[in-house]
């Protein structure tokens, strides 16, 4: 999806060019709202949905059909301009678009689905938006989020997004992006769960039942999309829209899993990418999107293309005009065509002639029709547009105080050297930087409303937490991008008269996100000279990094006293980060990324293989698989991050030394809190299989556990190691676990593993 800027409805542009339809919005009333914000909808049987279904359908003209195959954006948007029908009102009602994007606002989406109950068979309307990490309360980005390690807080970071959308009349998000991302050049990591398979599965389906519920019909959910299908993280050169060329073992072993996790958790949606896969654009792929997902996994939802996906595969050379991409899309499996066009203007004379199959036509339509049934359009059109439940909704403080909470555990403690954090209550406090007091800038990529007064600056958090005994001097320092050092000496001069300083940096909210690609990850403009100059004070420097990706930052890696990474943290980033560095909370964050030492390393994943030439001890490269310029090492390893408080691990017990097929062993360990202060710790278990038909990776993560303790407290954990857990694709795309020995590992990141033992599956 492009990004939306919020100007004017397309919607309004028609309604003030039409008098009658202005004469019906002052006839539209309100209708009552339900009992309850999550009132759910009267028990109907998945039978009686297909029987209506088949009737309706039955009533269908070839046009109105297409028409639920049209997906409109009711907003300008950025990126390529689509052609604006000046009709578009005139198709609502005429019953030939099925979904709005875009549109929010119980007021706005009424209204439009007031017009589209003009029409025939009065068939409603979905309205779509992307809500990526929140609505009117902005979460930190999906990224930050992953860093929490803590899936309870990442579902109900997602049902808080959906409670506020759906109350404004969405039903519907494209999110959770589920792509596996390893290449910090592409601007969408910010979007997903880092690098690793078993996190982000676990991931998605957090998101999909936070998003959604148990299932479809409360009024305080919506309806998810797992995106994009499929690969798309790993686009060539991390460049966005770019080709994807991944075997198939790899393809079904790190991507596709996330999605089956998703599917399995009932997502309601699938959107195809943009990247080609094979040669072949995921729009108008079978093979993902027949073979795979709705043959294979036989998913039941529907899929819709991402902007414009399908009309691009004219450029792509895969297509010959938007007629031949429509049908091509339509044969491969894209239900919902979003702002090509294409359906609505070709297909039914691609039916008519014979060259578009009408039973695929009937199916997409039957998928795009259960959705709405299912989220009970068709008895209340207006079930999601209650004015009342809105305003109640959007001002319930409590996701104020759920955005700090994720904020908070979604903070990573990279460094902390000589304890410099938390800090003790100093005299003064040198805050300085270009993102101290910004605003926009910590609500990241992707806001729905981004209004900057509901957003605390680390200024407004640190300031209000050091209270009226700790002055704080505050110092821009510089711009995040650009030269100009004129704002140095004003920076020092605060550090100099101060106890301890705490620098700001890192990228703006426009760094990085959709079509954000870069071929420098290190930190922009002069961000670094400014630390430079700053820790030549003396002063001890804690640095706070802000961004939507992992950056490089050496220097401040090397001489920082301590660094907190706090990704783009949302309306409550300033109170969180404050709430962190004055230790009234422990951070317990882990990366779901690794931090390369350099751009050389990328793409780059702690998920490497042994290669037939490995370095085995430092400084032994010659002729091994490393660089004569750098460790092979990362600068922060996937699962880093550390706290106020230290962990001893122990005890490791192993059930039994072998398993058979189908039996499962149990795996166990104690971790005991050795410091001073309660303290979170995330216990992750790896697995490496030693000998294998294709070569695996030296670990891979298989389960973790997040725990609490206080001080002295010592808690028994236990993982159970099934089949499931030894297995992989084999060269023959066979799910298999062989017969062997393994190597189990448990740490605190992938590259602390404190115990070890060994498994022989027989």
């Amino acid at each position: 999806m492009r990004v939306p800027r919020y100007h004017h409805l397309l919607l309004g542009l028609l309604l003030a060019a039409t008098p009658a339809a202005l004469a019906q919005k002052t006839k539209i009333k309100v209708k009552k709202a339900a009992a309850s914000a999550a009132s759910a909808l009267p028990q109907v049987s998945a039978a009686d949905i297909e029987q209506r279904i088949t009737a309706l359908l039955g009533q269908m003209t070839l046009e109105e059909k297409i028409g639920q195959l049209n997906q409109y954006s009711g907003r300008e948007v950025t990126g390529p301009a689509s052609n604006r029908k000046n009709d578009l009102l005139n198709s609502i009602r005429a019953g030939q678009v099925g979904s709005m994007l875009n549109v929010k606002g119980v007021a706005d989406t009424r209204l439009i689905q007031a017009e589209a109950l003009k029409s025939r068979l009065k068939i409603p309307l979905l309205f779509s938006l992307d809500v990526i990490h929140g609505y009117q309360t902005v979460f930190p980005i999906p990224l930050g989020e992953a860093a929490s390690w803590d899936l309870a807080a990442i579902r109900e970071s997602a049902h808080v997004a959906a409670r506020e959308a759906a109350a404004s009349g969405i039903h519907w998000t494209f999110a959770p992006m589920v792509d596996v991302g390893r290449d910090p050049r592409w601007g969408r990591v910010m979007e997903g769960a880092g690098e690793d398979t078993y996190l982000g599965s676990q991931i998605a389906r957090a998101r999909v039942l936070g998003f959604q519920g148990e299932k479809l019909g409360g009024t305080d959910a919506i309806m998810a999309c797992a995106k994009h299908f499929a690969a798309y993280g790993a686009a060539v050169a991390g460049r966005e829209y770019n080709v994807v060329d991944v075997s198939e073992q790899q393809l079904w072993q790190v991507y596709l899993p996330p999605f089956k996790a998703a599917a399995d958790a009932g997502v309601a949606t699938f959107m195809n990418s943009f990247n080609t896969l094979n040669g072949i654009p995921a729009t108008g792929s079978r093979y993902l999107q027949r073979d795979i997902l709705k043959g294979q996994w036989q998913y039941p939802g529907f899929v819709v293309s991402d902007w414009g996906s399908i009309g691009e595969m004219v450029p792509w050379g895969y297509a010959t005009d938007k007629a031949d991409a429509a049908r091509k899309a339509l044969a491969a499996g894209s239900d919902m065509d979003m702002e090509s066009d294409a359906y609505h203007t070709t297909l039914a004379q691609s039916v008519k002639d014979g060259k578009a199959d009408q039973a695929l036509l009937d199916d997409a339509v039957r998928r795009i029709l259960r959705k709405k049934f299912e989220l009970g359009l068709f008895d209340d059109p207006y079930r999601f547009s209650d004015e009342k439940r809105e305003k109640q909704v959007l001002n319930d403080p409590q996701h104020r105080v759920a955005a700090r909470d994720i904020a908070r555990k979604s903070v990573v403690l990279l460094k902390n050297d000589n304890h410099a954090l938390p800090l003790a209550q100093p005299r003064s406090i040198a805050l300085i930087g270009p993102l101290a007091k910004a605003k926009r800038d910590l609500a990241g990529s992707w806001v729905v409303l981004a209004d900057t007064a509901q957003i605390t600056s680390v200024h407004e958090g640190l300031t209000k937490r050091a209270g009226k005994n700790t002055q704080v001097r505050y110092a821009k320092g510089c711009e995040v991008q650009g030269d100009s050092r004129a704002g140095f000496a004003a920076a020092v001069e605060a550090a100099k008269a101060s106890d301890v300083v705490v620098l700001c940096v890192g990228e703006t909210w426009d760094m990085s996100g959709e079509a954000k690609s870069r071929t420098d990850i290190g930190l922009p403009g002069v961000q670094t000279e400014l630390f430079q100059v700053l820790k030549a004070t003396g002063k001890p420097v804690v640095v706070i990094l802000m961004a939507g990706r992992p950056l490089v930052f050496n220097q401040i890696a090397d001489q920082a006293d301590a660094i907190l990474y706090g990704w783009w943290p949302g309306s409550e980033g300033g109170h969180a980060l404050a709430d962190v560095l004055f230790g009234d909370y422990n951070p317990a964050g882990k990366l779901p990324s690794t931090f390369p030492r350099s751009l050389g390393q990328v793409p780059i994943s702690y998920q490497l293989y042994n290669t037939g030439r490995p370095v085995t001890k430092p400084g032994d490269i010659r002729y091994k698989s490393a660089y004569i310029d750098s460790p092979n090492t990362p600068r922060y390893a996937f699962g880093h991050g550390l706290s106020y408080t230290s962990f001893k691990y122990d005890g490791l017990k192993l059930s039994q030394p072998t398993m058979a097929a189908g039996q499962t062993v149990q795996l166990q360990c104690t971790v005991t809190n050795t410091g001073k202060v309660a303290g979170e710790e995330v216990v992750q278990l790896y697995l490496r299989d030693l000998v294998a038909s294709v070569a695996r990776p030296l670990k891979e993560l298989k389960d973790f556990q997040k725990i609490s303790l206080k001080p002295g407290e010592t808690k028994t954990l236990t993982f159970t190691i099934d089949q499931d857990k030894l297995a992989f694709y084999n060269a023959k795309l066979e799910w298999v676990a062989e017969p062997g020995d393994f190597q189990l590992m448990i740490g605190s990141a992938s590259d602390d593993i404190r115990l070890e033992s060994k498994l022989t599956l027989q």
